[in-house]
């Protein structure tokens, strides 16, 4: 693969990445650093890609390590949150994205590479580094778990 087509396909695919971020970070400033160091690394290591066919899959992977990495770091941190001045509504609150991040990661990455993402269970294993079987399993607790809460939250109001 030539650094044209490194470059193009990499381009064409950040739009994913964003959208993976955003499930993985909750600050903008978080994710927008975790896509560049994606692609920096990426393309640092863009000989290490053996078959091109996995190459959205290979930079996903980078991805989600740099985005643990990130949220190791964040811990440390005084979240912003925490300052009253800086707290803001976000416009995308809604109830289903209100339980899906109240999910455990094990159980929020698999549903959201698997329903907004698109990938096929098999291809959502292949990232995530799971047996297809446990991506299933998750996917159907996850499932499950998002119709408990947001049934709740209607029961409630």
């Amino acid at each position: 693969m030539t650094k044209e087509e490194f470059a193009q396909r990499i381009v064409a695919m950040t739009e994913v990445l964003h959208r993976v971020a955003w499930s993985q970070l909750g600050q903008a400033a978080d994710r927008e650093d975790a896509v560049q160091e994606t692609i920096r690394r990426a393309w640092e290591k863009r000989d290490r890609l053996r078959d091109e066919r996995y190459m959205q899959t290979w930079v996903i992977r980078i991805l989600l390590n740099v985005c643990s990495t990130q949220r190791r770091s964040n811990a440390r941190m005084l979240p912003a949150a925490y300052i009253p001045a800086i707290q803001q509504a976000d416009s995308r609150d809604t109830p289903l994205l209100d339980a899906l991040f109240a999910l455990d990661e094990k159980f929020r990455l698999p549903l959201q590479l698997r329903y907004i993402e698109g990938y096929s269970a098999g291809e959502v294993a292949r990232i995530l580094g799971l047996p297809e079987g446990t991506v299933k399993s998750r996917l159907s607790r996850g499932r499950d778990k998002l119709r408990a809460q947001l049934k709740e939250e209607v029961f409630d109001e």
